[in-house]
């Protein structure tokens, strides 16, 4: 939710997210990419293209339903890209969405000042 919110347009935010979980079972294949095997630039705005193709290898190979990569805004946490193409992705349950609002104070600009 964090990667995506570092995005939105404040006086553009869509009405109409929603949010979706998913049941993972612990067999589902997976591969971690460690940061310090992605570009020098990984973290930058607008992304690296270098990004997308690792990606796009990841889906093409279907050697593991899962990558999990390391999150630009918190290096220690992980995205987690889910590959449609490979044969275990039947054993992810997808759980009902619901509609997702940010919370508006996420897109104050200025922070009141704390009085000590």
């Amino acid at each position: 939710m964090l990667e995506y919110f570092v995005h939105l347009d404040p006086e553009d935010a869509p009405d109409d997210l929603v949010l979706a979980t998913a049941e993972v079972p612990e067999s589902v294949s997976r591969k971690r990419i460690e940061a310090s095997a992605l570009p020098a630039d990984w973290r930058e705005v607008p992304a690296p293209p270098g990004l997308a193709q690792i990606g796009d290898e990841f889906v093409k190979q279907t050697e593991n339903c899962l990558l999990l990569v390391p999150s630009a805004l918190a290096v220690s946490e992980n995205n987690v890209l889910i590959n449609p193409r490979h044969p275990e992705f039947k054993q992810i349950t997808v759980n009902q969405a619901e509609p997702l609002r940010y919370d508006p104070r996420m897109f104050r600009k200025t922070r009141r000042q704390r009085k000590h």
